[in-house]
């Protein structure tokens, strides 16, 4: 059986509430995930360019979790910078968000989002959400090999 390594997981998400739940559902997953959590689309970037409070260093991360409804740049925003980075555009982006609109669904495809997921109401199905997320991208899917 291959090895799983931790996976370092980069939240972009404004509200402390959702921040919790996304923490509480990761940490009960089999895989001990290492979970980053920024409040904006430009602490993200701060964060994935090193940039101020960020600038000691942080781990490149294998999976984003993203919102889209934030204040200042927003998750299309983010999303758009970043997939045009060659450095940055490998990174698999999942769509956690609120919204169910078409457009944004459409929107964050034409982006290269890699996934879409409208956040569940019920805790308990929040959970279940994130577990199945975690399995999908952790233990199914294969991501790009980490960066030397």
């Amino acid at each position: 059986m291959e090895k799983i390594e931790p996976a370092i997981v980069l939240l972009v998400e404004d509200d402390p509430g959702d921040q919790k739940l996304v923490k509480v559902s990761l940490k009960k997953q089999r895989i001990a995930n290492e979970l980053y959590i920024v409040s904006s689309g430009e602490e993200a970037l701060d964060f994935l360019y090193l940039r101020g409070k960020y600038s000691d260093g942080m781990p490149h991360p294998d999976l984003i979790l993203l919102d889209l409804n934030m204040p200042g740049i927003g998750g299309k925003g983010f999303l758009h910078q970043i997939k045009k980075d060659e450095n940055l555009k490998r990174i698999p982006v999942v769509i956690l968000t609120t919204s169910d609109s078409d457009q944004d669904i459409i929107d964050s495809y034409n982006l290269q989002a890699s996934g879409y997921v409208k956040k569940p109401v019920d805790m308990e199905e929040f959970k279940n959400v994130m577990k199945e997320i975690g399995e999908y991208w952790f233990m199914i899917c294969k991501l790009p090999p980490k960066e030397e």
